[in-house]
């Protein structure tokens, strides 16, 4: 009788586990190839797009909320419909060059995925001014351009 109950005890722990892990890897799931894009420097009133890719690596549809950007000059555009499990899509982030100086800001994507709710995306930067133009200069002996005449 006992190792009945034994054998019984067994089996039903071990359906429960089973259960359990089949439960936990349902849903969707969002993997990025990269959630860090570096600039280095850009031109003032350059192009400050960038892509982040990501995957659906779960089993059912991924929503994508609306994503939240750090300041109003880093906009983001994400896509609007589910994407299927296995799908691979984009969030495109631009930063507005219009300022010069350095810049490091953020874009938080919310979603119905399993493994995280929420992940945060960062670029990173410099917006450098075009340098003038300007003409070489000889110098004289006594330190002065000389005049062109």
């Amino acid at each position: 009788m006992k190792k009945l109950i034994l054998i019984a005890t067994l089996l039903i722990s071990v359906v429960v586990v089973m259960a359990q892990d089949k439960a936990k890897k349902n849903g969707p799931e969002i993997a990025f190839k990269t959630t860090l894009h570096e600039y280095g420097e850009i031109a003032l009133n350059g192009d400050g797009t960038y892509e982040f890719k990501f995957t659906n690596t779960g089993n059912e549809p991924l929503i994508l909320s609306k994503p939240r950007s750090s300041c109003g000059c880093t906009v983001p555009a994400w896509p609007k419909e589910p994407i299927l499990p296995g799908e691979t899509n984009k969030i495109k982030v631009t930063y507005n060059t219009h300022k010069a100086g350095s810049f490091n800001k953020t874009v938080t994507v919310y979603s119905n995925a399993k493994n995280k709710a929420a992940v945060v995306l960062r670029i990173k930067g410099k917006v450098v001014t075009k340098p003038t133009e300007a003409f070489p200069e000889k110098e004289t002996s006594i330190g002065t351009a000389p005049v062109n005449k």
